[in-house]
């Protein structure tokens, strides 16, 4: 931060204010859509391959947790693995919207192996 100095002198200590992360509210938010958005989408598409696959029981929910855990990665990998400089924390990442994508997943994946698999 620009200060003013006395006496012309530099000041090189750190006082450990300046070293403290600040973010913007609006781009936190715009961030925190993406990642429901991305995980949203990625349960709507894992569920219809889910089943057509004809995966049943714990295969389907397998499934889901590989499709959120290579989600969560890629999310990671564009931020370029630093997810301190885009989210407060890596949990923001890695668990937000897991429960609202595994409904999404649910909904889907019975409905399509109804379709392909029932009719």
């Amino acid at each position: 931060m620009a200060g003013h100095n006395e006496g012309g002198k530099s000041d090189k200590k750190s006082d450990g204010l300046n070293d403290l992360l600040t973010f913007n509210a609006e781009n936190m938010q715009s961030n925190m859509k993406i990642i429901y958005y991305s995980r949203t989408f990625l349960s709507i598409i894992g569920g219809v391959v889910a089943g057509i696959f004809g995966f049943t029981g714990l295969e389907g929910f397998i499934f889901y947790f590989l499709l959120m855990a290579i989600t969560s990665l890629g999310l990671i990998a564009k931020a370029g693995f630093s997810t301190h400089s885009y989210f407060d924390s890596w949990n923001r990442v890695v668990l937000d919207g897991f429960l609202s994508g595994l409904m999404s997943f649910v909904l889907f994946w019975t409905f399509a192996y109804d379709i392909v698999h029932i009719f």
